[in-house]
């Protein structure tokens, strides 16, 4: 009962944070859209905030920290992911349709320095398996957040030339389908 009324608490403080931010945005959003991502962003947070400390380490229970959009949470790793839903939905991309045979040109810093990390998926769960440490996935997936946020700064990925553009366009999609996997693995 203990861990049901702990992850109801983290619902309600995520419902309560988004709605002041959908407020202070100016947006509508349905009852359905704010109770389906509170409860997403709230157990999210919970897990991942569980799972992001090293197992044989104590850790302060803390909502604020755990919910916090900025650092090593889940709220911060899913808007890292819904920025890629983003990109989609403003330029109208069907990232299935992609050309995945399409060569990844590296010309930024940002580019390469995501590209790289994405590459490292592999060993960090490598090392996971064998340390049985899923806080390595959290990390893991942290940076790539950090590393795509940077990414997303720096290079226009909607309004690039091609081959440009759909280079980005598969590095950001490739971020996406990481983060997903990664968030399922743990």
């Amino acid at each position: 009962k203990a861990a049901l009324d702990l992850l109801d608490e983290a619902i309600v403080r995520a419902k309560k944070d988004l709605e002041t931010r959908i407020k202070e945005e100016e947006r509508t959003e349905t009852t359905e859209f704010i109770d389906r991502v509170a409860q997403v962003v709230g157990i999210s947070a919970v897990k991942y905030a569980d799972l992001s400390q090293n197992r044989t380490s104590d850790y302060i229970f803390d909502f604020d920290k755990m919910l916090d959009l900025k650092g090593n949470t889940a709220p911060y790793i899913l808007y890292a992911y819904v920025r890629v839903q983003g990109v989609s939905r403003k330029g109208n991309i069907d990232f299935s349709q992609l050309d995945n045979d399409t060569e990844i040109i590296l010309t930024e810093d940002a580019e390469l320095t995501l590209a790289k990390h994405i590459l490292q998926l592999e060993e960090n769960l490598k090392e996971v398996e064998e340390n049985l440490s899923p806080n390595r996935i959290c990390l893991y997936l942290f940076e790539l957040s950090q590393k795509f946020n940077q990414f997303f700064e720096q290079c226009n990925i909607l309004n690039a030339d091609e081959p440009q553009k759909t280079s980005r366009l598969i590095l950001a999609d490739l971020t996406a389908r990481t983060i997903k996997l990664g968030l399922s693995l743990l």
